[in-house]
């Protein structure tokens, strides 16, 4: 199965933060299948140029558009976003990476202990 890599596990490796070598090995490990939300790579670059870290946005785009494959959801199924964030107590964020790993049957790589809710609907993988 394919991994829908959440946000912070690239961010981890790109902010260079505790977990970064098991991010980075992870990420390398499954380098075949890897799969990133538009949401996440929106929100990596809102956050590093806010951070005022142009180079690193820049380097990761040419890194990672080479390998992963970005989904986005469907239109019909941003209803789903809402019915998830209400039902397991989810923010957007984690109900988007949710709906998206249902739709294109992903597995979750994440650090947030928030996916422990939908384990029972989808495979999570918490560093």
């Amino acid at each position: 199965m394919s991994f829908l890599f959440d946000t912070n596990i690239f961010l981890e490796v790109l902010l260079g933060q505790e977990k970064k070598k098991i991010c980075k090995e992870l990420l390398s490990a499954n380098i075949e299948n890897l799969y990133m939300s538009d949401f996440s790579l929106h929100s990596i670059g809102v956050i590093l140029l806010k951070q005022k870290k142009p180079k690193v946005f820049e380097e990761f785009l040419s890194d990672i558009l080479k390998y992963s494959t970005i989904v986005s959801l469907p239109k019909d199924k941003y209803n789903e976003v809402t019915r998830i964030s209400q039902k397991f107590n989810l923010d957007f964020d984690d109900s988007y990476q949710t709906v998206i790993a249902q739709e294109f049957n992903l597995r979750i790589a994440t650090m947030d202990r928030d996916f422990n809710k939908v384990v029972n609907i989808i495979q999570v993988d918490i560093i």
